[in-house]
């Protein structure tokens, strides 16, 4: 029998992974071919413009995008672009998840911090690859619906939080990585206190309301090793627990 594309994409394997539930509000779905397509160009997207880490390329194809956009975004869940969520704050484009946990190297014995939950996309991939993940966000509105939404797709090694994800979480640090998915014009100290030695910490820096720049560090015994990365634009990182939503 000849190879589908996820033998293509990933190598043969004895069995594939099991796919998420659907959540039972999720919009109706599109016929399995025009599906199918639309899955196979996504994944192959990723791969021409450079993701190669194979764990990081099937939590991508395991995660259902389409239930962590707004119902009336579904058709176009698997277009390379950032898009709208609730609270004015955005999902962000699949290559730029992808590479940001790339860079993160996260292994199933980590214990991972996400600064900005949003709709729980970045958290649900994360829950592919560690064994852990702390996910915190600053709209009560996004952090309960991001909570039923995890929960009802099986993700069980997730926690998430509505606070101050610059103050991160303290009660369950250190932390062996920190991603960080709204912009901070500088390094959070309270992070960097969190970050375990030999840790790896990825955030986009730069002034709010422009470009900015992913940025690497690594926490050694001598301080932090800096590496910086591709331009991006993110919404800004505010201090703080929002008031309202």
């Amino acid at each position: 029998m000849m190879p589908g594309w996820r033998d293509l994409l990933f190598g043969r394997r004895d069995a594939e992974p099991a796919a998420a539930p659907k959540p039972a509000d999720a919009p109706p779905r599109k016929p399995a071919r025009d599906e199918s397509v639309g899955r196979m160009e996504f994944m192959l997207s990723l791969r021409r413009r450079g993701i190669s880490d194979q764990a990081v390329l099937r939590a991508m194809d395991a995660v259902p995008r389409e239930a962590f956009v707004l119902p009336q975004l579904s058709d176009e869940a698997y277009a390379d672009q950032a898009m709208p969520i609730a609270c004015g704050q955005t999902i962000s484009q699949p290559y730029v998840v992808a590479y940001m946990t790339e860079q993160l190297d996260v292994k199933r014995e980590h214990r991972v911090l996400e600064v900005g939950t949003g709709s729980g996309y970045q958290a649900a991939i994360l829950a592919q690859l560690a064994g852990e993940v702390i996910t915190v966000e600053r709209y009560r509105t996004l952090a309960d619906a991001a909570r039923v939404r995890l929960a009802t797709l099986g993700y069980d090694n997730v926690t998430v939080i509505a606070g101050d994800g610059l103050a991160g979480v303290p009660a369950h640090a250190p932390y062996d990585r920190i991603i960080v998915t709204a912009a901070a014009e500088t390094v959070p100290d309270a992070l960097v206190a969190e970050l375990a030695e030999g840790g790896i910490m990825v955030l986009p820096l730069g002034e709010h309301g422009g470009t900015q720049r992913l940025v690497r560090l690594v926490r050694t015994k001598d301080g932090l090793a800096r590496t910086d990365l591709i331009g991006v634009r993110f919404v800004p990182a505010l201090p703080g627990q929002a008031r309202e939503l």
